[in-house]
């Protein structure tokens, strides 16, 4: 038997893994989860956070049915090593409520008649 010191031991809580979809209630927040993805970089994490909002609006199945795609073929599309062709990426962000759309990343723009490729 072990020896008693006279403290108490306070046990901490078990922690659980973190699901933000529990946290995606609304198309505002799905917008910014997956434009923050969008912005973070990281073009492996994309397929993981459109698969993160499928759990939040229903599940795969539910996708699957909205996009006309196999649960099969999202599965592996949203998948850690998935690489979303862009049509698939189109109907899937159209089954949200959203879609692509591009914008320029420097303040100004470039003017009317001037090269794109001089400021790269």
């Amino acid at each position: 038997m072990p020896k008693r010191t006279g403290k108490s031991i306070n046990l901490a809580n078990r922690s659980r893994p973190f699901n933000a979809a529990k946290f995606l209630r609304n198309e505002a927040e799905i917008a910014a989860y997956i434009e923050a993805m969008l912005k973070d970089g990281d073009t492996r994490a994309v397929p993981v956070a459109l698969r993160t909002v499928a759990e939040a609006v229903g599940g795969m199945a539910a996708l699957a049915n909205k996009t006309k795609l196999s649960r099969e073929t999202l599965y592996r599309t949203l998948s850690e090593r998935g690489n979303p062709r862009l049509d698939t990426l189109t109907a899937i962000l159209a089954a949200y409520g959203m879609r692509l759309s591009v914008r320029s990343t420097r303040k100004s723009g470039a003017r009317r008649g001037e090269s794109l490729l001089a400021h790269a």
